[in-house]
């Protein structure tokens, strides 16, 4: 019998080989966006999220993107999240994994994936205790709106990364991922303009 941690390694890893789609920036992601921060706000308890934010390439207009609105709810109790919202997700249709962080304070945060009737991600929601790396998702989102060549580079990159891994989603964040650190930099060096 597979335990609770080999189990959920592989769920990950096959989620990590779902198909890769790269389309055109569509108008509704931005009410898309809105509507399940409405419905963020009305079920999670209120003394726990510290901030909600869309994040990721459906944040920024004109940009191609996977079709998955991402949203990053920062809060500042990862234990309440396990017990208190972990259930209360699973019931309105959410698959829940217990994700390895990329810098957050902790060792890991609550992912959470809602998909329609054909089985197509639509949303991701990432619950994660706030750091630097949750701060820089929102700055990169923020330097791509205001810089459109930014945007057109990246769009440009993720587009060749999806034909290459188009089922390797480790792959293709891995190949951002110098791209997204680069852009930060100069973005704090003030070298964009």
């Amino acid at each position: 019998m597979m335990d609770e941690n080999t189990r959920h390694q592989k769920r990950i890893a096959a989620l990590m080989k779902e198909r890769i789609a790269v389309v055109p920036y569509d108008p509704e992601w931005p009410q898309r966006y809105a509507d399940l921060e409405v419905r963020l706000r009305k079920v999670l308890p209120k003394n726990l999220v510290q901030r909600i934010a869309h994040i990721g390439s459906t944040a920024v207009p004109g940009l191609s993107a996977k079709p998955i609105i991402d949203v990053q709810v920062e809060v500042n109790d990862m234990q309440e999240v396990r017990e208190r919202v972990v259930p209360m997700m699973e019931e309105l249709g959410y698959e829940f994994i217990w994700r390895p962080s990329i810098g957050e304070n902790e060792p890991f945060y609550a992912w959470f994936i809602k998909r329609n009737a054909q089985g197509d991600r639509t949303e991701h929601i990432h619950i994660v205790a706030p750091d630097h790396i949750s701060a820089e998702r929102i700055i990169f989102r923020d330097i791509l709106r205001r810089h459109p060549e930014e945007a057109a580079a990246y769009e440009a990159l993720k587009a060749g990364l999806a034909k290459k891994h188009a089922k390797d989603r480790a792959a293709y964040t891995l190949g951002k991922t110098a791209f997204i650190q680069a852009t930060l930099r100069k973005g704090r060096d003030g070298s964009l303009r």
